[in-house]
């Protein structure tokens, strides 16, 4: 049996069915809940590298950046642990500086709230900071617990 066709009513939107029009954004934009929580997550790692870059001249050129998660196939000493950042020196060679890269999803999946984020951000990009430069890392941030 062949139905017929109902074409659709003029003007009519598929998600307007009580003709309250269009749905806005339940968020302004102004505020910070707005951002992604990626974009979020890079705001407060730009912080703490801008900071760690204030206070040493060390690092002057070194790049900083996000990956959601580490590659696949670890390093042979990262066997056994989650890698929650890591350290490339810079190869003279080609031209290439320094870089450090920090993995959101692990780092995230170890913290609560945003204040919580912030702290352990710096404390890792610290510990890689001073991976390159060969120091401790409360050496690279004065603000690094020693316990």
């Amino acid at each position: 049996m062949h139905l017929p066709e109902i074409p659709p009513r003029r003007g009519a939107r598929r998600r307007d069915r009580h003709g309250r029009g269009v749905r806005g954004p339940l968020i302004p934009p102004a505020l910070p809940a707005w951002k992604s929580r990626s974009e979020q997550f890079d705001r407060i790692v730009s912080r703490a590298a801008a900071k760690l870059l204030d206070r040493n001249e060390s690092l002057a050129g070194t790049e900083f950046g996000v990956e959601e998660i580490p590659p696949s196939d670890p390093s042979p000493w990262e066997e056994h642990a989650v890698t929650l950042g890591r350290a490339f020196p810079a190869d003279r060679a080609t031209g290439v500086p320094a870089r450090v890269v920090i993995y959101r999803m692990p780092v995230v999946g170890r913290v609560e709230g945003t204040r919580d984020t912030a702290e352990f951000v710096g404390m890792v990009l610290a510990e890689q900071a001073a991976g390159l430069l060969g120091v401790q890392p409360w050496d690279v941030d004065p603000d690094y617990p020693r316990d």
